[in-house]
C-alpha cells in the first residue's frame, strides 16, 4: 500500500496514511476536539482508522489511556505507527465490533468517541480503492454502531459521533434511551452555508435537556481564496494548536 507522511496540528503530529484509501483531514480533529476528557481518563474511538483522533486527543491531553478499534489491518499497523512516531500511547485491536477479544468486551470507558462511515451502500457507489470503501460504506447499521459504543461507555461518561447533517434524525433515535445532556454542534463550512457535518455528544445516564448550538464556522468569507489559508480563527485555533471545542 503507498503511503503518505501528513502533517497535523501544525507539524506536532506526523502522521503515515495510505495515499490512495480513506485519508483523515479535519473530521477526525475536530472530533477528538470536542471530547472533554481529563488526565488519567480513558477513551476508546470506534473505527479508529490510523489514529488521527486519538493521537490528537492525546496531543491535548496529557496522560491518557487512549484505545482504539479498527477493522483494516492496513490501517491498525499504520495507527501503531503513528502513536509510536509520536510517543502517545494509544492502544487498538484489530477487530470487527462484532467479534471483540473477550478481554476487551469486559472493559468500560470514561469517553466514547467515533467518526463511522457516512454512507450506506445503496446512495453511493463504491470508491475505486477497497480501503476507501470499507471506511466509507457501512457494512453495520448506524444504530447497532452506536448501541455498540455505548455498552463501551461507563454510566455519566461522554458519547462523541461525527457525521453527516442527515443522519441526525437516526442518531438522536439510538442515543435517547441511553444519553441525555445532548448537545449538538452543526459544522458549515462557511457563513452563508447549511451545516454538512454534525457532531453530536450525549452523557450516558443524564436526564439533561438538549441542546442544539450555534454552528461552527470552519472557513471565513463567502468563497475560497486560493492564494491564502482562509481559516476561520476558531478552526484555526483546532487544527493548528489543538485547541478544545466546547460544546
Amino acid at each position: 500500500m503507498n503511503k503518505t507522511f501528513d502533517a497535523f496540528l501544525n507539524g506536532k503530529l506526523k502522521i503515515t496514511q495510505p495515499s490512495n484509501g480513506y485519508r483523515a483531514a479535519t473530521d477526525p480533529v475536530f472530533l477528538a476536539a470536542s471530547v472533554p476528557a481529563s488526565s488519567g481518563q480513558s477513551v476508546l474511538d470506534v473505527g479508529s482508522g490510523v489514529g488521527v483522533a486519538s493521537l490528537c486527543l492525546g496531543a491535548r491531553v496529557s496522560n491518557l489511556r487512549l484505545y482504539g478499534i479498527e477493522l483494516q489491518r492496513e490501517y491498525f499497523l499504520m495507527s501503531e505507527h503513528n502513536a509510536i512516531e509520536n510517543n502517545i500511547n494509544l492502544k487498538v485491536v484489530n477487530a470487527n465490533l462484532n467479534d471483540l477479544p473477550a478481554d476487551f468486551r469486559q472493559k468500560s470507558f470514561d469517553h466514547v468517541m467515533t467518526n463511522p462511515p457516512f454512507f450506506v451502500t445503496k446512495t453511493l457507489s463504491k470508491p475505486v480503492a477497497q480501503g476507501k470503501s470499507i471506511a466509507n460504506i457501512e457494512n453495520i447499521s448506524l444504530s447497532d454502531w452506536i448501541f455498540f459504543s455505548l455498552k463501551r461507555l461507563k454510566s455519566g461518561g461522554s458519547f462523541s459521533i461525527i457525521h453527516l447533517t442527515e443522519r441526525l434524525p437516526e442518531i438522536l433515535s439510538s442515543l435517547s434511551a441511553y444519553c441525555g445532556s445532548i448537545s449538538i454542534k452543526p459544522i458549515s463550512s462557511r457563513k452563508s452555508r447549511p451545516a454538512k457535518r454534525i457532531i453530536v455528544q450525549g452523557i450516558k445516564g443524564s436526564k439533561g435537556p438538549m441542546k442544539l448550538l450555534e454552528p461552527f464556522v470552519v472557513h471565513d468569507g463567502d468563497i475560497h481564496n486560493i492564494d491564502k489559508s482562509d481559516y476561520s480563527k476558531s478552526a484555526k485555533n483546532i487544527l493548528r494548536f489543538g485547541h478544545p471545542l466546547d460544546l
